[in-house]
Parts: C-alpha cells; structure tokens; sequence
C-alpha cells in the first residue's frame, strides 16, 4: 500500500460516503420568526412541568398573562433542595411539611425588588387555573391548594380558578385520549372527560371558538441547541423541541402559549404523545395560539461539555436547582432558553 493514499477504490469510496451520509441523522430545522404577539403569552404545564409553568410565569409575568397547573406548587418551593422537591412539595407530611406560603412570596418580593424576576405587580392582571386529580397519589392537594394561596397574594381571587373534584391520576387530563382516567402511567395522559388544555386556555384568554374538529395546523420538530448556549446537554434540555403551528398563523399575528411536559413525559420517554395528544392543538387551530412544546431529557451524573453533574433521570424540568443555583430567576439556564425560543417566534416572518 502506498503511504497517504486509500486503499479503497473510487466507487467503494462513493458508496461508504453515501452509507454515512443516509445513516447520519437529519438535523431538525431552525426554529422560524412568525411575527407572534409576546404581550400575549401564557404558560402550562403538568407535574414538573406545573412548577416550571409557575417559575416561567413569575420570572416574567411582564409579558406571560395567565399561567395553567396540574399537580405543581408554588414559586420555589423546592428552595434549592431535591430533598425537599421530593417530599416537602410533593407528598408533605409532619416531618417534611410544605414551606409557608409566606416565606416564599418574601422570597419571591425579595427576588422581584433585586430585579431578578419581573415586578410582581404585573400579577394583577394574571389569571390562574389550578388542577389537581382526586386520585393523584403522586403530588398531594396540599401542594396545589399552597400554590392557589400562594397565587391568591397576587392575583384577583375572581381570576384564579381551582378545579378539584375529577377523580383524576397523576396525568394531562383530555376529553378523549389516554388511559384510565385514574391511573398514574405513562404517556401520564389520561381520558376523564375532562377537557384540561381547553378549559385553562378557555380561563387565560376568555371566550374561545370551539375547538377544531382535527388538526389542520403543522407540527413543527426544530433545533432547541441554539437556544441553550449550543450546550442543551448541561441543562438537561434535548437537542429538539416541538412547535404546533396554526394555518392562519402563517400569515397572521398569532397568541403563544407554552406547554411543559411533565416527569418521564418528553419526547425521549413517550415520543409524540404529549405533543400530540395533550389537547392543545386543535383549540389552537380555531384560536390562532401557536403552542410551544419543549423538550427536557434524562441526565445521569457527570457529562457534557462543559463538564456538569446532573442527576435527572425521570427527564424533569428544573424546579430544585439542579442546572444552577438561579434556576427559578429570569437567569436559570431553562428559563432563559425558553424565553428564547419566545423571542424567536415573536421575530418577523
């Protein structure tokens, strides 16, 4: 064999390159600007992703109007500790009760005079929606009734809404998908009758056109790196997110709404169905709401670069610190990079 030269001849070549570039995997597309209004934002979300949807909402309630949550808690809750992630705010018990309500609006007031979350007087005009299943043994009532009380020092009672009486697991909870309407199981989407997305958007935004009867919008499936410093893998964030996009918000000035999947609920876990099948999309297709779907991943121990410990091996959004220490401010490395994502699909077409 002569030294710098292939051994292979020039149609292997062609067909080794052609096996590489079949078999790589195709990147997913940029995230597009479609001229969406940002004044007219909300939020939602399940499980971990119900304290995201409230820590998103709290970091920038400037421009977020309405938050929805099923079996999540109040803002930190968590105060920095999975410990008391797992059981203060999750199952709180005589040995690890829920922090007061009251200590964490003077952390939340501290936060907002220091300028690391917006004012909390953009609270006023907020509207709430609160969920929390009759048979949800993952995530007790007591932490949803802290987080309607803790909501209740800021927004209008007569805006906030509780729903407590369907005799729901620990799921998303739809009107026609999922399993039982009792079970705590993946895809954690659940059929009660009940329909959850519509009823919190119908809340936020007030009266809505019915929901579409099929989806007639696109889903769109876009790289979420450039939006965590090209590193989503330190913050536990996957390399794609998803996008559900009306028609008419192709061409029309369109709301956005933001839904956070829960624990062992991404895309990684459970595919599409979240995406798919939560609720959101038709009642989006009939009201020009573009829903924003995105997406955490499992992490285990070190990894990455740079290097990080991460221990997140149920894929859940970050509500105890563990992508840094400001977390749940304007600053967490998960806020930022949806707030991101935000400005992007507020950018002109």
């Amino acid at each position: 064999m002569v030294r710098g030269r292939s051994s292979l001849f020039p149609w292997q070549l062609a067909l080794l390159l052609g096996l590489l570039i079949c078999g790589a995997p195709r990147a997913a597309d940029r995230l597009p600007g479609l001229d969406a209004d940002p004044s007219a934002t909300s939020v939602s979300g399940i499980s971990s992703g119900g304290y995201m949807a409230v820590q998103f909402h709290i970091a920038h309630s400037a421009t977020v109007i309405g938050a929805g949550v099923l079996a999540g808690g109040p803002y930190y809750c968590a105060q920095g500790s999975v410990w008391t992630a797992l059981y203060n705010c999750m199952e709180p018990s005589a040995w690890a009760s829920l922090p007061p309500v009251s200590l964490l609006t003077l952390d939340t007031d501290i936060l907002a005079r220091s300028g690391l979350i917006d004012s909390t007087a953009n609270l006023k005009r907020a509207r709430v929606w609160l969920f929390t299943g009759k048979r949800d043994q993952t995530v007790d009532a007591t932490v949803v009734q802290a987080l309607d009380r803790y909501y209740a020092k800021y927004v209008p009672p007569a805006a906030i809404a509780y729903v407590n009486d369907v005799d729901a697991g620990h799921a998303m909870v739809t009107t026609d998908y999922g399993g039982s309407c009792a079970a705590t199981a993946a895809p954690f989407i659940n059929d009660c009758h009940f329909d959850a997305a519509g009823k919190l958007l119908q809340h936020i935004y007030g009266q809505l056109q019915p929901a579409a009867a099929q989806e007639t919008g696109q889903l769109l499936v876009f790289d979420q790196t450039e939006f965590a410093g090209a590193a989503p893998y330190a913050a536990s964030l996957a390399d794609t997110g998803y996008a559900y996009v009306p028609r008419a918000c192709k061409t029309a000035r369109c709301r956005l709404h933001v839904a956070f999947h829960g624990c062992k609920q991404s895309a990684e876990a459970v595919g599409d169905k979240f995406v798919r099948h939560a609720g959101y999309n038709r009642w989006a297709d009939s009201n020009a709401i573009i829903v924003l779907y995105p997406q955490t991943i499992t992490r285990y121990g070190f990894g990455g670069w740079p290097l990080t410990f991460v221990y997140n091996p149920n894929g859940c959004w970050d509500w105890w610190g563990y992508s840094g220490a400001d977390y749940h401010t304007r600053n967490g490395a998960q806020v930022r990079a949806v707030q991101a994502m935000l400005d992007r699909l507020a950018q002109p077409r």
